[in-house]
């Protein structure tokens, strides 16, 4: 693991953060009120599930989901995950973190826009979500609702080229 000043985002592997610090983040009620596909509490084996997802996702499209830190401790999790032809950005942030969402988001993209494979991301919000104005921010564009696993999320596009 990297040491960072108190403030510094970095990125690492979800392998290199303990089970029961992501437990204890899935199962946090705060994040929950904004994620309709998480239906119920996890316990280790779903989230040794979920991390083996993840890193199946970096074996087959040379990309995926990091852990998030913020001066070395773990803040959440996100990253990219290819969604057919697309790259969806996806950010999961610990309670005592919503507000670095911004900072990580700028701090990812810079990464996408660096990348050749990513010509453009794609975001899928819960309509729960209200404040979206840092994505106009961003420089993305609303696309539209769509369905996705049965719930319904408002997409946004960024055109990282």
């Amino acid at each position: 693991m990297t040491i960072a000043s108190p403030q510094e985002i970095t990125f690492a592997r979800l392998p290199e953060i303990s089970p029961e610090e992501i437990l204890a983040h899935m199962n946090d009620p705060r994040v929950a009120e904004h994620m309709p596909l998480l239906t119920g509490r996890w316990d280790r084996q779903i989230c040794d599930d979920f991390v083996k997802a993840k890193e199946d996702c970096w074996r087959r499209d040379g990309l995926g989901h990091w852990a998030i830190l913020c001066g070395g401790a773990y803040a959440g999790w996100g990253g990219f995950q290819k969604e057919g032809d697309e790259w969806d950005f996806g950010l999961v942030l610990k309670p005592e973190s919503f507000g670095l969402g911004t900072r990580i988001a700028r701090k990812a993209l810079a990464f996408a826009k660096s990348d050749e494979r990513i010509p453009f991301v794609t975001f899928l919000l819960p309509p729960s979500r209200k404040h979206l104005r840092w994505l106009e921010r961003l420089g993305a564009a609303f696309v539209g609702e769509v369905d996705y696993a049965g719930s319904t999320f408002l997409k946004y596009r960024l055109d990282t080229e």
